[in-house]
């Protein structure tokens, strides 16, 4: 039985330029339904670029891109907000705004999309979510300048999943925290998963160690195109020198 396709890449070419240099040289990428895909490789490489690629926020230079069987570049602006609201996103510094409470932050998605619920309606469901996101609730009515670095990362979990997505997107969600908080936060990715069946999660990451750990697929990339994909043991097991010696340092932090 062949695996059903979240997001098809075919030939992803991206210049900031007018074509003079190349980010992505001609990509080609299938994202797996219902599975925890894990983007690595170097800083530079082109990670966080194509994230804002799936999410429609850069048009290709050349190449296609489909989300759900459908193509972006045929999607009208109003098409691909909507296609969006199917998508949550944790930013890697969490990315809450200031001035609101967990709860708001939470909150926010419902607001601006689902309007036609009370505000008693929405707030129940922001409960829920920092509630399943590991918040506690003495921490609701707190400003995330009043919160830890872990906290903010539930909050932003929480805002993630506010509209229920079918595609989970995590950029760089450890980059820059403790062993201890990083743990924790690669603990809270793969139990959302395996709590919201069926849900794609898709996460950016230079940490080879959080991509064994939560990995399904994981996808190497160099210098804007794929260098490897596979299982974690088709990476321990590969004979690419390259990839090997990637792999290899990962092997040693797990140690």
């Amino acid at each position: 039985m062949s695996q059903e396709i979240a997001i098809d890449i075919k030939d992803l070419k991206k210049s900031f330029d007018g074509g003079k240099t190349f980010i992505l040289k001609g990509m080609n990428l299938k994202i797996p339904k219902g599975k925890i895909t894990v983007i690595i490789g170097f800083s530079g490489t082109g990670k966080s670029v194509l994230m804002k690629h799936i999410l429609g926020l850069h048009q290709p230079t050349s190449g296609s891109i489909k989300v759900f069987g459908r193509q972006l570049s045929d999607m009208s602006n109003e098409e691909i907000i909507k296609l969006r609201i199917k998508m949550g996103v944790l930013f890697q510094h969490a990315a809450l705004f200031d001035d609101m409470t967990a709860l708001e932050n939470a909150a926010f998605p419902l607001k601006e999309h689902r309007r036609e619920l009370k505000k008693e309606q929405r707030e129940e469901i922001a409960r829920h979510k920092l509630k399943i996101s590991g918040l506690d609730e003495i921490h609701y009515h707190k400003l995330p300048a009043e919160l830890s670095g872990g906290m903010r990362k539930r909050v932003g979990l929480a805002r993630a999943l506010a509209l229920d997505p079918e595609v989970l997107l995590y950029d760089e969600p450890t980059t820059g925290l403790d062993p201890i908080l990083t743990e924790m936060v690669d603990d809270l990715m793969y139990s959302t998963h395996r709590s919201h069946k069926g849900t794609t999660s898709v996460v950016i990451s230079h940490d080879l160690h959080a991509a064994f750990r939560l990995g399904d697929h994981i996808v190497m990339l160099d210098k804007g195109l794929v260098k490897m994909e596979g299982t974690p043991e088709d990476f321990i097991n590969t004979d690419n020198e390259f990839v090997r010696r990637f792999v290899n340092k990962g092997i040693r932090r797990k140690e």
